[in-house]
């Protein structure tokens, strides 16, 4: 990985952490909160994608469409797993478990499909982002794992993880493979998300509206935030860096808003929490080494 895509990850990484923290003032609108976000996003960022088309153009298949449009159920899918995930378990389960088997999965898959290489010290930096993801998001309590309803949540984590896997690769293919524009892809892909949302939210837009009250300021930031956040990832990847490490260099974003509770909100942190960090930090470190 070049020192540019490097940069182009963690700045990543610091919106993602951004845009989560203010989706969460949100979170109760739940489906009308995405739905909101999503089109903030494809209207801010409409002139960027005209501008693109206008100068650059696209090259154009039914390859190129299919993946754009896998793109978006896949994207979709995620959002909405996440949020009847959240519903249906405890977050503190299913949240570790979908950042951690997330880039977990999503190496495994670039190295069978995407042919990359693993080195040593590739394996053991993903093993220690995910594990320092688990000790952030659960501060070593390993018993909320052990009762019944936890394993409800463990499904729904690996089935978000799962998501966010498959479309981690199938971006990465888009962008790497196809040669498809990362700013474009993105934006395609979130406005045929919001047109597969659009009729449901239509059918329910007095209680969108209600719901919506007073959180559009919000809206417009996440869709600000969240679209650059991964238009980075897709032009680091673009640069030639790999799946298998970007993926989890991604998820620094949980350790950076460990710090920012600490240093902003002054939450007090765990030494599990610390420890998290340190994993994560090891982990990007030994990423970098391949």
């Amino acid at each position: 990985m070049t020192a540019q895509a490097f940069f182009l990850v963690v700045i990543a990484a610091a919106l993602h952490a951004s845009w989560n923290l203010i989706s969460k003032r949100a979170a109760i609108a739940g489906a009308s909160f995405v739905f909101a976000y999503r089109f903030c996003s494809t209207v801010v960022y409409a002139p960027w994608v005209a501008y693109i088309f206008w100068n650059d153009g696209m090259a154009w298949s039914w390859l190129v469409v299919a993946f754009i449009a896998m793109s978006s159920v896949l994207h979709l899918g995620y959002s909405i797993c996440l949020l009847r995930g959240y519903r249906a378990a405890e977050l503190s389960v299913v949240y570790p478990v979908a950042r951690g088997t997330g880039p977990l999965l999503a190496s495994v898959g670039a190295f069978l499909w995407l042919s990359e290489i693993p080195s040593l010290s590739g394996a053991l930096g993903i093993f220690s982002v995910v594990g320092g993801i688990l000790l952030i998001a659960t501060q070593g309590n390993w018993r909320q794992f052990a009762h019944a309803q936890a394993w409800i949540g463990i499904r729904w984590g690996v089935l978000i993880g799962v998501f966010i896997a498959a479309y981690s690769l199938t971006d990465a293919y888009s962008v790497k493979v196809l040669l498809v524009a990362p700013v474009l892809l993105d934006w395609l892909s979130a406005f045929g998300g919001t047109l597969l949302m659009a009729p449901s939210t239509w059918v329910r837009r007095a209680h969108v509206r209600e719901q919506m009250r007073g959180k559009w300021g919000l809206a417009l930031a996440v869709g600000i935030l969240s679209p650059l956040a991964y238009i980075l990832v897709l032009y680091a990847l673009q640069q030639g860096a790999e799946v298998s490490v970007v993926a989890p260099l991604r998820e620094m974003s949980m350790m950076m808003a460990t710090f920012a509770g600490f240093l902003i909100l002054k939450e007090k942190v765990s030494a599990m929490r610390w420890l998290g960090c340190v994993a994560i930090i090891a982990g990007g470190v030994l990423l970098t080494m391949r």
